[in-house]
């Protein structure tokens, strides 16, 4: 995966850790980053792109991974979820990922980076379809760096 900076991310939110997410010592297990990763992507697909319906348009994960930097506790200091779109292709494109929160300094730590890439997909024959020029148009609009 590329180097990748936190001021590279336009798109943020809050990420809500719960006390169901820790194993026994005591930091968030490694499997809900991928929750936190598509839950992250249910916001942020209508966001970058203000057309996407969740009813209409649909993808599959075609590849998914994550780095774990630090772990992340329940007590973490505004826990985020930062999303952006680094890549498209014909049929494909790929999602970057990281989880932060601040330590006692203020400064904004990277716990986990991750990157997921999406096919699209035509729900009723079930076989992957272009993207359509009005998503890749509002991904390259929202994303500074893909222009």
């Amino acid at each position: 995966m590329s180097t990748i900076h936190i001021n590279d991310f336009k798109f943020s939110m809050p990420l809500s850790i719960r006390w169901n997410d820790l194993d026994p010592l005591n930091h968030v297990n490694n499997v809900y980053y991928f929750e936190y990763f598509q839950i992250g992507r249910g916001y942020y697909m209508p966001t970058a792109c203000p057309q996407w319906d969740w009813t209409k348009n649909m993808f599959v994960i075609a590849h998914i991974e994550c780095d774990y930097f630090k772990e992340l506790k329940l007590t973490a200091n505004k826990p985020t979820i930062k999303i952006r779109t680094s890549a498209l292709g014909s049929k494909s494109f790929e999602i970057e990922y990281l989880i932060t929160s601040f330590d006692k300094e203020n400064n904004e730590v990277i716990h986990a980076k991750g990157k997921s890439v999406q096919v699209l997909i035509d729900t009723t024959i079930g076989k992957s379809i272009e993207i359509p020029d009005w998503l890749r148009e509002a991904i390259v609009s929202y994303e500074p760096a893909m222009s």
